[in-house]
């Protein structure tokens, strides 16, 4: 008995034969469009083993590896799988998908997990690495505190800065793995197919096994804990304003997607809590932890950013449009449909833009520098938009997921350079 399974780029099963049926446990019109190849691997597996096949096939021809699969009732079994690219039209056209054929084998097979394995586990669980989306608004108000707040570089508490970046990143981890254990609990995950693996749809996490629901939910409030902790001793050292501004963003970071507020079903007000706390309450946040005062320029500081971050979230949205629209997760994707939210993506990016140009303006000195990276951002964020326009509708929007992101980020990081140079 032979498994014969193929499947597009992404994973997505697209043909499913009565020998995978008999294998693997699960009837054809139940995975077909519905799940995806990494369904029967054990997750480790999946990291560690799965993108070296088909990277493997897709350079050489094919590829045959033993492993270790699991069928539907989880019971694991030992095989031998070949994998080979596919081509709709000829292999002029380029490659289409995959082909895996599986043979179940006596051979009792133990896939070494590495360490870095390992790592990536715990970095796919926490989503860490859009820790960047949080981190460089914090970056952001410390320059701007460390070069115009105090009155001498050597007036700023570096270790006050170092406590609250780490609780902001903490409770940027626990709200990722908190809106992680909702999606899965109301069925949005599960209705979905269609994400960009590593940048829409979630972690994934708790599909592929590497950590349970109930795990999921121990972790995200471990972290918030962490991250309460830290708040609770900030707040004794700096004052009652440090604690009311931390549990704004953890306000708005656990009821995005926790019920009964789900502010991500709140048709735009999901958009605009994460753009206040990815940007403005961060920067105010850090500011006040290191100088203990308020003032608008620490909040107008973190607009920027915080706008292109929520940019990040709505271009997203579009590969999980359909699936999220059936679960009640009523975004401005789908609210207002792909075709329009193009253009939201290119006016929160104009709003972006007028923002650096009010920080400049009404900042004591003019810093030319920052004049530049605003220019530059705006320029590079025409550009996504363009591609946006040109693939709103398809699988190649990818790319410009992949460029909000570096986006955000470098716009992040050259406006906390700029405002340290002045």
């Amino acid at each position: 008995m032979k498994s014969v399974i193929t499947c597009d780029m992404e994973g997505r099963i697209e043909t499913f034969n009565k020998g995978a049926e008999e294998m693997f446990g699960y009837p054809a019109d139940e995975v077909i469009g519905k799940e995806r190849v990494s369904v029967f691997s054990p997750g480790e597996i999946v990291l560690q083993n799965v993108p070296v096949w088909l990277d493997e096939a897709s350079k050489h021809g094919k590829y045959t590896a033993k492993t270790k699969f699991v069928r539907k009732d989880g019971t694991p079994f030992n095989a031998k799988i070949r994998v080979t690219p596919t081509f709709a039209n000829g292999k002029d056209n380029g490659q289409t998908g995959y082909c895996g054929v599986t043979e179940v084998i006596e051979e009792e097979v133990n896939p070494t997990i590495k360490f870095s394995t390992k790592l990536i586990k715990a970095l796919a669980i926490t989503r860490m690495p859009f820790l960047s989306a949080v981190l460089m608004p914090a970056f952001i108000g410390g320059a701007y505190a460390y070069h115009y707040e105090l009155g001498s570089p050597g007036a700023f508490n570096w270790w006050l800065f170092t406590l609250a970046v780490i609780g902001v990143a903490l409770l940027h981890l626990g709200s990722n793995v908190m809106n992680d254990y909702f999606d899965v609990k109301d069925g949005t995950d599960g209705a979905n197919n269609d994400y960009f693996l590593q940048f829409s749809g979630g972690s994934r996490a708790i599909e592929l096994g590497l950590i349970t629901l109930e795990g999921t939910k121990r972790l995200g409030l471990a972290l918030i804990a962490g991250a309460t902790l830290i708040g609770l001793y900030l707040t004794a050292v700096t004052g009652w304003v440090t604690l009311l501004i931390g549990l704004a963003g953890l306000a708005i970071g656990y009821l995005y997607t926790a019920p009964p507020v789900r502010l991500v079903a709140r048709k735009g007000l999901g958009e605009l809590g994460i753009a206040l706390a990815f940007g403005p309450l961060v920067t105010l946040g850090i500011v006040y932890v290191v100088t203990q005062q308020l003032s608008p320029m620490a909040f107008l500081i973190g607009l920027p950013v915080g706008l292109l971050t929520a940019n990040i979230l709505l271009i997203n949205e579009f590969p999980d449009a359909e699936s999220d629209a059936k679960t009640g997760k009523n975004h401005l994707v789908v609210t207002f449909g792909k075709e329009k939210s193009t253009y939201i993506y290119l006016s929160i990016l104009i709003m972006a833009f007028l923002s650096n140009l009010a920080i400049v303006w009404f900042l004591p000195d003019t810093n030319p520098w920052l004049i530049g990276v605003s220019v530059a951002s705006l320029a590079a964020g025409i550009l996504i938009f363009r591609h946006i326009r040109e693939h709103y509708q398809d699988r190649e929007l990818v790319t410009s997921n992949k460029n909000t992101i570096a986006l955000s980020a470098l716009t992040g990081l050259l406006t906390t350079l700029a405002l340290i140079i002045g």
